[in-house]
């Protein structure tokens, strides 16, 4: 009998549960270091006195493995590693995400109890939108049971099956009994997804009348940031333990299970819906023998973290995205071109704080066509983060490059090609230093100028990694600013706040030659790259017609530049990349009904020069 409680389980409840979220930072593919991390999170259980312990979602083998899972051999790796940890169980109930094999491939959660493998659940909800991709790879389960032990009924799922409006949890907690329900998860990060997902697991909690305990992923993947912040509900729908942001964590707290069973007596609606489901097959349950008692020290802190919001959040993200990326890449050392301008200076803070002055070296790369005040900017920056500064002026090379081509360009008006030569020069620089030095360039460009394909291919776009690829311009001011403001002293130079951003490739140059102001900008970008609106719809929001049209034209024909340009960290709910992905040959330019001859097709053929192609 599932939905009533045994006189020999109540007895047990002689004091509370304790549960522990053990928030991981695992590397994917890194199979043996993921199994350090859960060996040393199974100790940490045992240490507080917890009865359970959960893991993140594929802990084994890290997340996401994308065609990683396409290996047999991957595939075995992470099977025989579980199979080295369940004696590292004895003692507990633990739950790891892995990968399982059957006659197909799961996203599955091992069930593990006093060193053996009791059961599996393989996660039954598999999103195939935005930055997923787990139908390609995985079958769906079948198989929805709950357990008992420790006094308690649990039921085990695995992130998106939470999500949905119908979930397994709640299958597990009506028709099952299901008081404490565990789900392991790696969710991705975008800015204030975590209020949304607190609200979601609190519905989640009050609904079933159960706990939920939400057990996240933490670290930089790529261009995904996995945030942590792992969150427990109780009955009620109110927080009572939250992981920290951004970093791992282990998360311990006592949960009382008899406060489940009075709230559910005083609630009728739970007996109805059982009536409506008596049809339903009941789900099985699984028996967990008992374990010798454990002792269990007092909890000496608050469970509930503090949750970073707005530029914090943000920042906060940024940081572990460049870390990881660098980090976890084998990279010891970043090299960044340092202009005098807002990108660079915000790029170099943010590797400071994320990896170490000693860690950073900046290079002012000077033209002809710098002004004094960008080189003084730079150097004031590096002064102020205590960074290395190299100086290589480019002009000779620039010249070499123009006395090469005096013959092919005789006739020729200067354009787009002197000034981009300028930019791929000083790409060349900084891959030369990484070559011979060894690290990693960090490029500067913002999801403004990313959005519009103001760049330049092979010179500012030269790099492994561009931590704001995702944050619009105006939003690099308010971090800078932010930044300042925390450091209670100047970082960034104020006239790196204040001057007209420019490029410097030719005379008197400013972005705002070849751009709108970026406070008419990037509201225009983010309603045509995030929420997919029309051009009529834009205009409709109070913006000039030729305006949008003209932005709407840069963004479509850079698609070709975005697929040739580093990886950046996720920020935005659509981010370029594994979220946002069109045809680089595409003859729809969305001016209306579908029409295409509404407007001239542009080519990159004819890309205007402001462009910086």
């Amino acid at each position: 009998m599932l939905d009533g409680y045994h006189l020999e389980e109540r007895a047990m409840r002689e004091q509370n549960l304790r549960l522990a979220l053990a928030q991981l930072n695992p590397t994917v593919g890194d199979i043996d270091g993921n199994v350090a991390l859960i060996r040393r999170g199974l100790a940490q259980a045992r240490a507080v006195g917890a009865q359970i312990v959960a893991f993140p979602e594929l802990a084994i083998p890290g997340y996401p493995p994308e065609d990683l899972l396409m290996k047999p051999e991957f595939i075995q790796a992470n099977l025989h590693a579980l199979e080295t940890l369940l004696p590292d169980t004895r003692g507990l109930t633990a739950i790891i995400g892995f990968v399982d094999a059957q006659d197909d491939i799961f996203n599955a959660a091992a069930i593990c109890h006093d060193g053996a493998l009791v059961s599996v659940y393989h996660k039954r909800y598999l999103p195939n939108y935005s930055v997923f991709d787990e139908d390609r790879y995985f079958q769906a389960g079948l198989f929805n049971p709950v357990f008992v032990g420790h006094g308690v009924t649990f039921g085990v799922t695995i992130c998106e099956d939470i999500w949905t409006a119908t979930t397994p949890a709640e299958v597990q907690a009506l028709l099952g009994g299901a008081e404490l329900l565990i789900n392991l998860s790696s969710s991705p990060y975008y800015m204030a997804k975590g209020l949304g997902r607190e609200r979601m697991i609190a519905t989640r909690a009050a609904d079933n009348v159960a706990v939920v305990a939400y057990c996240n992923l933490v670290g930089g993947q790529d261009e995904l940031i996995f945030d942590g912040a792992s969150l427990v509900f109780n009955a009620a729908g109110e927080l009572i333990a939250r992981g920290k942001t951004f970093e791992e964590d282990f998360v311990v707290v006592d949960i009382d299970i008899e406060d489940v069973f009075r709230r559910r007596l005083k609630d009728p609606r739970r007996r109805k819906e059982k009536l409506a489901h008596l049809s339903d097959a009941r789900l099985e349950a699984i028996a967990l023998g008992p374990l010798p008692a454990a002792a269990r020290p007092p909890l000496d802190h608050a469970p509930i973290a503090d949750a970073p919001r707005d530029e914090a959040e943000v920042y906060g993200a940024l940081l572990l995205g460049t870390r990881d990326y660098v980090r976890k890449n084998g990279f010891k050392r970043v090299y960044i071109g340092l202009s005098g301008g807002i990108d660079s200076a915000l790029t170099a803070a943010i590797a400071v704080d994320a990896l170490g002055k000693a860690a950073v070296t900046g290079v002012a790369m000077p033209s002809r066509y710098s002004s004094s005040h960008s080189l003084e900017d730079a150097h004031a920056l590096a002064a102020n983060l205590d960074i290395e500064c190299l100086d290589v002026p480019i002009d000779a090379a620039f010249q070499g490059y123009l006395d090469m081509l005096a013959g092919v360009f005789a006739g020729a008006e200067p354009n787009v090609a002197e000034e981009n030569l300028q930019a791929r020069i000083r790409g060349n620089l900084l891959m030369a230093l990484t070559n011979k030095f060894g690290g990693l360039v960090l490029t500067t460009g913002n999801k403004s100028e990313v959005s519009v394909g103001y760049s330049t291919l092979y010179g500012d776009m030269a790099g492994g990694f561009t931590p704001i690829k995702d944050i619009y311009k105006t939003y690099v001011y308010k971090l800078a600013r932010w930044r300042n403001a925390t450091a209670g002293r100047i970082l960034i130079p104020e006239r790196s706040l204040t001057k007209a951003p420019s490029a410097e490739l030719r005379p008197n140059q400013t972005d705002q030659d070849s751009l709108p102001p970026y406070e008419m900008l990037d509201p225009i970008l983010e309603a045509y790259v995030e929420d997919d609106l029309s051009l009529d719809q834009i205009v409709a929001l109070g913006y000039d017609r030729a305006t949008v049209q003209r932005i709407i034209r840069m963004v479509n024909v850079n698609e070709y530049k975005r697929r040739q340009a580093p990886p950046g960290i996720k920020i935005t709910a659509r981010a370029f990349g594994k979220d946002r992905r069109l045809p680089i040959t595409n003859g729809f330019r969305g001016w209306g009904n579908g029409a295409r001859d509404a407007e001239p097709a542009v080519t990159r053929a004819n890309t205007p020069p402001t462009e910086r192609g």
